[in-house]
């Protein structure tokens, strides 16, 4: 009797696994989409890989209104595909969605890259050409001489205990 419950529930087991399967495979292609920068200027170089065994297909492409449609093309010893597209120079500042089209299925990622007005700023940690401010360096000042006010009062006590 038990040897019939448990091939039953086998059983079960195997169909619900079973039925599964289809609609795991469903889902497969495209399953994610990645835009490299995620920050960009206008007029700039963006990388965008996608992956899924579909879009290794011919015709498999990705699109945005910030940039032309751009050709999938499949990265070796995988189920990724790559595409490099030129932002549009006249693209307004802000979020932008890409889509792939893979072997008649579509993948949409809201907000995959942002779209900035100029350069990234770069140079010293992205600072300004003014410098510090009068408050900024009395601040520096105080902390530098409390440092060193702190040091010397430690310093002639460690010698005062020395001498007895």
């Amino acid at each position: 009797m038990r040897t019939t419950r448990a091939v039953a529930v086998a059983a079960v087991a195997v169909g619900a696994v079973g039925l599964a399967a289809p609609t795991a495979s469903a889902w497969a292609d495209p399953t994610n989409i990645v835009a490299m920068p995620s920050v960009i200027p206008r007029g700039g170089h963006l990388t965008v890989t996608v992956d899924g065994s579909s879009c290794q297909s011919p015709g498999s492409k990705i699109t945005s209104h910030a940039f032309p449609d751009a050709k999938l093309h499949s990265i070796a010893g995988g189920t990724t595909a790559s595409a490099t597209a030129i932002v549009h120079s006249h693209t307004h500042p802000g979020a932008y969605d890409i889509t792939a089209h893979c072997g008649g299925k579509t993948l949409t990622r809201p907000a995959a890259f942002t779209v900035i007005h100029g350069g990234v700023r770069g140079g010293f940690g992205g600072s300004t050409n003014s410098g510090a401010t009068g408050t900024d360096m009395a601040i520096g000042g105080a902390l530098v001489t409390a440092a060193l006010v702190g040091g010397g009062v430690f310093w002639m006590r460690r010698r005062a205990e020395n001498k007895i």
